[in-house]
This record gives structure tokens, C-alpha cells and sequence, in this order.
């Protein structure tokens, strides 16, 4: 019996995220080197390492690490990011357990 291969990553945002990161280095935004570079500074300054298994906290510097490369680029607004990050934290405090998280008439922070 075949067994089904182990996914790559353990959560969807986290391929989400990943796959953004690859996009955007592939259209020239950045060069991965750049990439690499502000990426392990970010997991330094958390006490992190490379060797993490891919989880949250690796994906949650990966996010900040990008939201920040992309503010000094001129291609985010570091000002919507944090407006865009409040509603999601709060739609997802405010979703009951079990139901999908959606800004979908999400009351601002």
C-alpha cells in the first residue's frame, strides 16, 4: 500500500507565505541572497535557528521579515500592514471556534 506523502508545510499560510516570498523574488523585486540574508537576521533576533522544522515561529519571522523588506522597498505600507494585521487578529479573537476567519464584516480594531 502507497502511503500519501507527508505535506511540506504544516499549515496553509505557510505555503501561502512562502510561495509570495518566491514570486516576488522570481519578478525581480529582490535577489534571494538579499533574501536570506534579512531573513536570518530576523531569526537571530528571535533566538531562532534555520533548523526549525518549519512551524510558526519560523513562518511568523518569515512574515516579518518580509512586511519590513517590502516597507523599505516602497512596496507595502507599514502603516496598512499593521491595519490589515489588527483586523485579522481581531476577526479571529472574535470567530467562533470550529468556523472559517473572514474580514467579512470584521468591526476595526
Amino acid at each position: 500500500m502507497t502511503r500519501a506523502p507527508e505535506p511540506a508545510f504544516q499549515a496553509p499560510w505557510h505555503a501561502q507565505v512562502f510561495a509570495l516570498t518566491v514570486h516576488l523574488n522570481e519578478a525581480g523585486h529582490f535577489v534571494w541572497a538579499e533574501w536570506a540574508q534579512r531573513f536570518g537576521a530576523t531569526l537571530r533576533a528571535h533566538g531562532l535557528a534555520k533548523e526549525l522544522n518549519g512551524g510558526d515561529d519560523y513562518f511568523t519571522a518569515w512574515v516579518e521579515t518580509l512586511e519590513s523588506f517590502l516597507g523599505e522597498k516602497d512596496m507595502a505600507d507599514p502603516t496598512a500592514l499593521e491595519k490589515a494585521r489588527g483586523a485579522w487578529e481581531h476577526a479571529y479573537l472574535s470567530t467562533p471556534h470550529g468556523q472559517p476567519v473572514t474580514l467579512d464584516g470584521a468591526v476595526e480594531p
